[in-house]
């Protein structure tokens, strides 16, 4: 592939898309933001639109889609009444889904496996308390953890209509494809579930087909090739990873946009925050922001970037907390396209945070559990917020060596359990394949008990 078919000017994306957090990040406690709304952006002091929604018309169903789609993958949890262990919190989820579609979202979207297997059951029982057509609900054929066959893949099929309580369903993924085109193919077309579904369409059980991707672009290119109509593509698209994805973890987003774009596929953007990273962002790139336009999150500017383009029918984002739901609406009631000057400063933006130590995870929970009950998305969080906070030490003459010692140690045993920290992982390697960005686990989670016991031991860097 050349560099020229990947490269789309930033000319062209304006071209394509039309033209029609907290504001001070920088005060932390224990690498935690002091202000309890973590990815949505600012307190909800502000009314927030209820008839202001930014719709996309799905031109292959005609199907007028809400910009902001819900992400149903980290529905709120609480401990279970005889406290035998946790559960979803069913009345929070009622009351954010209520509140979503009272505000103009009408997008859903879950699987199989999230939330451990509850997402469908409890995002069922919050849309069925509305009318049908208020909302459309997209779910997956999750059947990449072992379930290959064509019986198992039907099974789960009609357990996810079971568990949303409908009998269509709007929009149906392929889930995760990507990682081989042995995976794709023993998945999908040697169970001959892809035809299965194909079948579906024509009977009007599923509206829409289409597929995720996370991984290897020849996969990509090899399914968008097929001689099939895909309705619908979902794609990981945010101001980092347009140029700057790293593989193997996926390939750029410029590239996976304009060959949707060349095929009129709509896509649906997941990762707009990439777990909440672009919600909390270094001091500096978030002053670069705020003088541009000082009521906007960082939250924000990462959302109007992935709805600027018109190609895009939702955004997902998995909202847990009330205010990071009314922020995302404010942010898409209406949509403010991108400017050339905003392009210039978020690429200014990505310099800067490319250059950092992040570790690429966006907290999805694939990884997990973890056999040996290690909670890598806390661990890898933590280290991350530290990193967006400025507090990870280069070496131990820094001159704020003791107060980001005492922040990233005492932060790191209250986010995370003694024994379910970085210490503990013993390489066993379960977790690596689960992984949709392609992280090698067991090998970050050694870079961070390394940098912890060298903080311990307060050993020289």
């Amino acid at each position: 592939m050349t560099k020229k078919k990947r490269e789309i000017s930033r000319r062209d994306f304006l071209k394509a898309g039309g033209t029609g957090a907290v504001a001070a990040m920088a005060a932390m406690t224990g690498c935690k933001p002091q202000n309890t709304v973590p990815a949505g952006g600012e307190a909800s002091n502000k009314d927030v639109p209820a008839d202001q929604m930014t719709y996309r018309i799905n031109h292959n169903t005609g199907d007028t889609v809400s910009l902001l789609g819900y992400g149903c993958m980290r529905w709120p949890l609480r401990q279970k009444a005889d406290g035998s262990g946790e559960e979803v919190d069913q009345d929070a989820v009622n009351e954010l889904v209520d509140y979503a579609i009272a505000h103009g979202v009408n997008y859903f979207d879950t699987a199989p496996v999230y939330v451990r297997g509850w997402s469908e059951t409890a995002t069922g029982i919050a849309l069925k308390r509305h009318p049908r057509d208020k909302y459309f609900i997209a779910t997956k054929a999750s059947n990449q953890r072992g379930n290959n066959t064509r019986e198992g893949g039907i099974a789960m099929y009609h357990r996810s209509m079971e568990h949303l309580q409908v009998d269509y369903l709007d929009y149906y993924l392929l889930h995760s494809v990507g990682s081989s085109l042995e995976d794709f193919n023993n998945r999908f077309i040697h169970t001959g579930l892809l035809d299965y579904f194909l079948r579906e369409r024509e009977e009007g059980r599923i509206r829409n087909l289409g597929w995720s991707f996370h991984g290897d672009v020849k996969v990509f290119d090899y399914v968008l090739a097929m001689d099939v109509h895909w309705d619908f593509v979902q794609i990981q698209l945010n101001y980092q990873d347009w140029r700057h994805a790293e593989p193997p973890r996926n390939v750029n987003a410029e590239y996976l946009y304009a060959e949707l774009l060349k095929k009129n596929v709509p896509a649906i953007i997941m990762e707009p925050l990439l777990g909440g990273r672009l919600a909390r962002v270094p001091v500096q790139v978030l002053t670069m922001m705020k003088k541009l336009r000082p009521d906007d999150s960082a939250a924000a500017w990462a959302f109007r970037y992935a709805g600027t383009p018109e190609n895009v029918l939702s955004i997902l984002s998995g909202m847990v907390y009330m205010e990071h739901l009314q922020e995302n609406i404010r942010t898409c009631s209406p949509l403010v396209p991108l400017s050339e000057q905003d392009y210039g400063m978020l690429e200014q933006a990505t310099g800067i945070l490319i250059d950092s130590a992040y570790i690429q995870c966006t907290e999805c929970q694939y990884c997990m559990p973890c056999p040996y009950g290690l909670d890598i998305p806390g661990v890898f969080g933590h280290y991350n917020r530290c990193v967006s906070a400025g507090r990870i030490l280069k070496n131990s003459t820094d001159e704020n060596y003791r107060k980001a010692r005492r922040a990233f140690l005492i932060g790191y045993d209250r986010s995370v359990p003694k024994l379910r920290q970085a210490n503990h992982c013993i390489e066993c390697d379960q977790c690596r394949p689960k992984c949709p960005q392609r992280i090698n686990i067991p090998q970050e989670m050694r870079r961070v008990d390394q940098y912890a016991e060298q903080l311990k031991q307060k050993l020289e860097f």
